[in-house]
């Protein structure tokens, strides 16, 4: 008898907010390749539906919907057709998120002076972002009896990281709410519905280019600082969050519910002594 692979995704239906990002479309990816069914959410039109066309190209399985995750209306919309095409939902995972220029301390700012509208914004985007998402889409996975819900924190939310007030605080919230709604969701619905996250060390995207990459494509002081606290010496690859997010996706992590995994090679637990 041949016994199934528990690691599949094979027959799941997951979507992946912010799909058309860096890291949402290396999850996006990782979906696919372990035989999922990917419904890529993000606002990029373009870019999403060149996303989707390739991957049905090449034999596998995506469905690009535009919507903002901030508004409920947009990811109604979005579920409506994903349950009218598919007819259910077995993950999501909530990869909407990043910093916003206007959230970011400048080096030489008064910090008596921050932009409280953008470190708001920064906030609303990580925190809203995600659980918008989640009260919109977690009824459906509960109906499949096995759901499973992964959010994006950080490791900004384990250490104090200087300029990034706004991230920060929205992604410490994430790992608040990440362990709240566990309980919540096991207490009312038992084991229908799992929910974990991944926080990543420091992965190059759009959002922390600008902080980590010189114009003339060199390491900014700060990429170096952040080399010198990882004990591995070099940032992450978006494909090396692949293993963590397909476990947390597929079967094989069915007793698993409130954990962070933290991807950062070593970054959080360096004394630096």
């Amino acid at each position: 008898m041949i016994q199934k692979n528990i690691f599949s995704l094979e027959d799941k239906i997951i979507i992946v907010t912010g799909g058309t990002g860096v890291l949402g479309g290396q999850f996006v990816k990782a979906i696919v390749e372990a035989g999922g069914t990917t419904i890529i959410i993000g606002q990029n039109e373009e870019r999403g539906n060149l996303q989707a066309d390739e991957i049905n190209k090449n034999s596998g399985k995506a469905l690009f919907l535009k919507a903002n995750v901030l508004d409920e209306n947009d990811l109604l919309v979005a579920k409506n057709i994903i349950i009218g095409k598919y007819g259910r939902i077995d993950g999501l995972v909530n990869a909407a998120g990043g910093n916003v220029p206007e959230g970011i301390l400048a080096s030489d700012a008064d910090v008596f002076n921050l932009n409280i509208e953008g470190m708001k914004k920064a906030m609303e985007l990580n925190l809203w972002g995600t659980i918008i998402p989640n009260q919109v889409f977690a009824p459906s996975l509960a109906l499949t009896g096995n759901g499973s819900i992964i959010n994006i924190s950080s490791v900004g939310s384990k250490r104090a990281l200087t300029r990034v007030l706004g991230y920060s605080m929205g992604k410490a919230s994430i790992d608040y709410y990440t362990k709240w709604f566990a309980v919540e969701m096991a207490n009312r619905m038992k084991d229908t519905v799992r929910i974990n996250s991944i926080s990543p060390g420091f992965f190059l995207s759009e959002q922390n280019r600008t902080l980590l990459i010189k114009p003339d494509g060199s390491n900014s002081e700060r990429a170096e600082l952040i080399l010198k606290q990882t004990p591995f010496k070099r940032m992450g690859n978006p494909e090396e969050l692949a293993g963590a997010l397909v476990w947390l996706l597929s079967d094989a992590s069915k007793f698993v519910t409130g954990m962070d995994i933290v991807i950062d090679g070593g970054f959080t637990i360096n004394s630096g002594v």
